[in-house]
């Protein structure tokens, strides 16, 4: 397979990715507007800071509201992470691999693009966004529902693999910070306790991971088992350490991939003395950006091995 076409599905795989987990993050702050006592006002400008995209969303805007995050998240074409610019470069991939990719898969991901710019305003304004996230959501997993029924397993596929389970491994990171972002700015509330429920709670149903926690930790929703269980768990597929395991596996079917299997090793490592924590609390967010910085080596480490030249 040309270097090029293999880059191409990798990044395919990754904005599809982020497509889906940028409106699961969103989902997130959205079913906590209705889950949080009215006195607790979320700070959305927290999922930027959680992104690192504040140079670009300051270079755009100066209030840090809910309409502005979740436009510039969705919408806007400044935000190379948007829904809207993931999904014109899922677009252009697809359409340079065709020959590669199932066709089908090119036809539904114009279906996509074509709802969210002709449905953006119900994203943005509150009454509808669930219904137009949860769309999101379901486009998502019906095109990769569809490349897991018809691709061929070859080299091409182990691109596909890599790319999502490192994008994923990314992200859900990102929805535990967010979690404790939110769970530090109601700390003070009287009702701190049970906010921190409905937080954890909403997380995991954000990722639909609350069946799988519940039969794999029987643990109530407290902090510690569901960190423990996103980060640690070896058989749910959004688990961190199951994404690992994927890149791993993935690149052992790979030419010279050593190095990409030995670093992500090391993440794992990392992720066990993580976990023999007691709490994760606040300082836990510095453990997160860590883990984020290892897999921004980890794709460093794709693209030497395997790629020409970076997207």
């Amino acid at each position: 397979m040309l270097s090029k076409v293999a880059e191409r599905i990798y990044w395919s795989a990754r904005y599809l990715e982020r497509v889906e987990s940028t409106a699961r993050l969103l989902s997130i702050y959205d079913k906590l507007l209705f889950d949080m006592p009215r006195r607790v006002n979320l700070g959305w400008y927290n999922l930027i800071v959680i992104n690192s995209l504040e140079e670009d969303y300051n270079s755009r805007y100066s209030v840090r509201d809910e309409r502005n995050v979740v436009k510039f998240l969705l919408g806007d074409d400044t935000n190379p992470c948007s829904v809207v610019n993931s999904l014109r470069a899922i677009r252009e991939n697809i359409r340079t691999t065709r020959d590669v990719i199932p066709a089908d898969a090119w036809e539904l991901v114009n279906e996509l693009s074509m709802f969210v710019q002709e449905n953006l305003s119900l994203g943005i304004n509150r009454s509808m966004r669930h219904e137009f996230l949860e769309s999101i959501i379901k486009s998502c997993q019906q095109i990769v529902g569809l490349l897991y029924v018809n691709m061929t397993r070859d080299e091409g596929w182990d691109m596909l693999l890599m790319g999502q389970n490192l994008e994923r491994a990314d992200m859900t990171s990102r929805n535990l910070d967010a979690a404790i972002a939110a769970i530090h700015q109601v700390a003070d509330d009287e009702y701190a306790v049970n906010s921190r429920q409905i937080i954890w709670g909403n997380v995991l149903r954000s990722l639909n991971a609350d069946q799988p926690f519940r039969r794999a930790m029987r643990s109530s929703i407290k902090g510690t088992p569901v960190v423990t269980f996103l980060l640690g768990d070896e058989q749910f597929p959004r688990s961190v350490s199951f994404c690992l395991n994927k890149i791993m596996a993935s690149s052992a079917c790979l030419p010279a991939g050593e190095d990409v299997i030995n670093r992500t090793r090391l993440i794992c490592d990392e992720i066990a003395a993580d976990l023999d924590a007691e709490e994760f609390g606040v300082a836990f967010r510095e453990d997160l950006n860590e883990l984020q910085l290892s897999l921004a080596d980890v794709h460093g480490l794709i693209q030497k091995t395997w790629f020409l030249s970076d997207q």
